[in-house]
């Protein structure tokens, strides 16, 4: 970094000059040391291996990423990513060693979990970057569905059924600890000294004007109801429909359904599927069926958008906010088509994790935005503080104040842009009765095509994944009875 030339200076400001110029460095150099200036999005190597079709190198950046900051404040998110590519991979055990060290850390903040803005000194005057990565409700959730599927392609049945029931649970408490986390962030930024100048800001109307700019793209997302995923509820009723062991177990695989029909009422699959686990709680048997799920797109990722938020406190060099945004991705395919003896069909939509994540984020929004305005409005009282000490002095020091000041909130304006980012986009699904000679083929609307054979057994589970339109499709199957 280069500093403007000093102007000539002498006498008994020259030791008020060099200590302050001094003091303005090391703020400056600890500023860039904390934040190196840069957003998870912009040191994340891993999305353009995952959206260039390299799953191996994806899988590498991330295991490499995952272990070099196992301990640090990111190393959840990245043993996340690390879960997830392992898994596109094939690499079903290793995956969920990852998903279960990323559990054990997400776990242990849950038991710790204090929102207290005045215990977190340097996020509170730097960024929300600088707040450990705790995990977001929609990924615990994403891990423990992952976690299943892994252990049914590993045929390892019984193990899937416990995490399916953390799932469920993930999603039963998401509403009450985001709603504790809110008023306690809330509550910690009021009771700080600041605490009068962060609720005048909360409190002005020209806020939400303001703020547009980060949740206007959020109204054409269609959510769901707080913290749901529908393909972990879709999920959740299959499993208990083809692995259950008593007739508690049928009942809820048809509440499952039930309420993954209520998210995607268009799709008759499901209303199949619902009255299947009808029939089975009347004595019937399954028959045999085979299910292709697709997995297609990326979900979203947050961007920054720096705006100006109306916080005045007298003079200061630079007052402004850093905030997320989320940034849809909308290269993927739109379905997949299956052919056999039997006829055509066609995938439909199960879950779309654009709303998931929207969801999520419009919930969390009053937390980001509290958090923001405690630091914009901390980092804007101390510098003022500092500029007018330093003008007291002499006018140049007073300019050395004020440009060094203005440096450093530049250089800690960076918003918390962390997320899961090898998350789909979108989960369908189709079923049919397994053709006499097992022969399917799958294929997409670019042309691409891939015959497979399944594998013997009543229930087949055919999984597809697609990272976008041009990638290639990851094929596994597996039988699930």
């Amino acid at each position: 970094m280069q500093f403007p030339a000093t102007p000539a200076i002498s006498g008994r400001n020259n030791r008020a000059v060099n200590s302050w110029l001094r003091h303005l460095l090391l703020v400056v150099a600890a500023a860039w040391l904390t934040t190196g200036c840069t957003t998870y999005q912009q040191k994340n190597r891993i999305i353009a291996h995952w959206q260039g079709g390299d799953i191996q190198g994806a899988s590498a950046e991330a295991t490499k990423q995952a272990d070099q900051q196992a301990r640090g404040k990111d190393g959840v998110v990245w043993r996340l990513e690390q879960g997830a590519t392992l898994r596109a991979g094939g690499k079903f055990a290793a995956s969920n060693d990852a998903f279960d060290q990323a559990q054990a850390e997400m776990e242990k903040y849950a038991q710790a979990a204090k929102v207290s803005l005045s215990s977190e000194g340097l996020a509170l005057f730097s960024n929300q970057a600088n707040f450990p990565y705790e995990g977001r409700a929609y990924d615990g959730i994403m891990l423990n569905t992952y976690k299943a599927l892994n252990y049914l392609a590993l045929g390892e049945f019984d193990k899937a059924r416990p995490e399916l029931i953390r799932a469920y649970q993930r999603q039963q408490d998401a509403v009450a600890d985001n709603q504790k986390r809110i008023a306690a962030t809330q509550q910690a930024a009021g009771e700080g000294k600041d605490g009068a100048a962060i609720n005048r800001s909360l409190e002005n109307p020209g806020l939400g004007t303001a703020l547009t700019p980060v949740t206007g793209n959020l109204e054409s997302v269609r959510g769901y109801a707080d913290y749901v995923n529908p393909f972990t509820v879709f999920l959740d009723g299959l499993y208990f429909m083809i692995a259950a062991a008593d007739h508690s177990d049928l009942e809820r695989a048809q509440k499952s359904l039930e309420r993954a029909r209520q998210f995607a009422p268009q799709n008759g699959y499901l209303k199949r599927d619902l009255a299947v686990a009808g029939d089975l709680l009347h004595g019937r048997k399954l028959a045999p069926t085979t299910y292709v799920i697709f997995e297609t797109g990326c979900a979203p990722l947050r961007s920054q958008l720096r705006i100006d938020v109306p916080i005045i406190i007298s003079k200061v060099s630079y007052v402004g906010a850093a905030f997320p945004v989320l940034v849809f991705q909308d290269d993927f395919l739109p379905q997949l088509t299956v052919t056999n003896a039997a006829g055509r069909f066609d995938t439909a939509l199960v879950a779309n994790m654009d709303g998931v994540v929207a969801q999520a984020f419009k919930n969390e929004m009053p937390m980001i935005i509290t958090r923001t305005l405690a630091a914009t409005v901390a980092k804007a009282t101390a510098a003022y503080a500092v500029n007018e000490q330093a003008r007291r002095q002499d006018d140049v020091v007073g300019l050395l104040a004020q440009i060094g000041t203005a440096i450093y909130e530049l250089a800690v304006n960076i918003a918390d842009t962390r997320t899961w980012t090898t998350l789909p986009k979108e989960f369908q699904y189709c079923r049919f009765p397994t053709p006499a000679d097992r022969r399917i083929d799958l294929t997409t609307p670019t042309g691409l095509k891939i015959s497979l054979t399944l594998d013997p057994g009543t229930i087949n589970l055919v999984y597809v994944k697609s990272v976008n339109r041009r990638g290639p499709l990851l094929v596994t199957q597996f039988r699930v009875k």
